[in-house]
């Protein structure tokens, strides 16, 4: 009979080895590209080329912007419905219909989604009909092609992430905290910002990462809700990866990219650890 660590190793080892394989390798073959000439030489000159240069830097700006924006709204429009869901639906069968109409579009693939949102968003499209029916704009909105097109179906694709992960902060604050806090003398606003907010914030800071960490590397949703008008850095790398075919300078923008969402990432870790005590 193995050992408990025996057993825990073998069970150990099959991940590790799929991590080292399918994320490790390959991320080490793209850095190592990227400080790498044709010819072979070691070289910052891709780095160069994307840190000194403006228009890089615009790029970058969209990316982010684009990332903090989803991420912002996500979290605004995802908090009150993951709260409805824990504490005001009462009737379990009703929550779990909620629950899988919130997951169901992820079955879906972004790419469908994305079209939809371009028939819906064009200048003949359900939204603008709708804006033009209730008098609230003169003449179609011009939404394909702009980051206000990008940015309503980053939201859409990954409010779902924010309203589960703060869902499941939110439905393991123990309830007795807040009775208690009512007991006290304080009222539901008081309550919740002083009880409730500040325990669920690991939740939603978990849920900020990860949306923020989707929309910054989102290829599909960007590249045709853009209309070819705006151009987010997973496009420019997959542009040099599939038709330039330079894989050097691409693996520098990918690396870049990966490094400035670390840095943002770490940062809201800690203004969430901040945030929490």
């Amino acid at each position: 009979m193995k050992s408990a660590p025996a057993v825990v190793a073998g069970l150990v080892a099959l991940p590790t080895a799929f991590f080292l394989a399918f994320f490790l390798v390959p991320l080490a073959v793209v850095a190592l590209a990227s400080l790498t000439s044709g010819e072979g030489d070691v070289t910052f000159t891709h780095y160069a080329r994307v840190l000194f240069d403006s228009y890089h830097w615009s790029i970058l700006g969209v990316t982010f912007r684009l990332g903090l924006y989803t991420t912002v709204i996500c979290l605004v429009l995802g908090y009150p419905l993951a709260w409805y869901l824990v504490r005001m639906v009462e009737w379990r069968l009703w929550r779990r219909v909620c629950v899988i109409l919130i997951i169901l579009p992820l079955f879906t693939s972004n790419i469908v989604r994305s079209f939809g949102w371009m028939i819906l968003l064009g200048r003949r499209g359900l939204v603008n009909s709708w804006l033009v029916d209730f008098g609230l704009v003169d003449r179609p909105v011009r939404f394909i092609g702009t980051e206000t097109g990008i940015l309503i179906g980053l939201v859409y694709i990954l409010l779902p992430f924010v309203v589960l992960t703060i869902g499941n902060a939110l439905a393991k604050i123990d309830v007795s905290y807040e009775q208690a806090s009512a007991d006290l003398g304080a009222g539901a606003m008081s309550t919740f910002w002083h009880v409730t907010l500040p325990l669920s914030i690991p939740g939603a800071v978990s849920g900020a990462i990860l949306v923020f960490a989707l929309a910054v590397s989102a290829y599909v949703t960007p590249a045709l809700l853009s209309g070819g008008q705006v151009t987010v850095l997973p496009m420019l790398i997959f542009q040099q990866y599939s038709s330039v075919f330079d894989f050097h300078y691409g693996g520098a923008l990918a690396i870049t990219l990966l490094a400035f969402t670390l840095a943002m990432i770490g940062l809201a870790s800690l203004v969430g650890r901040m945030g929490a005590r």
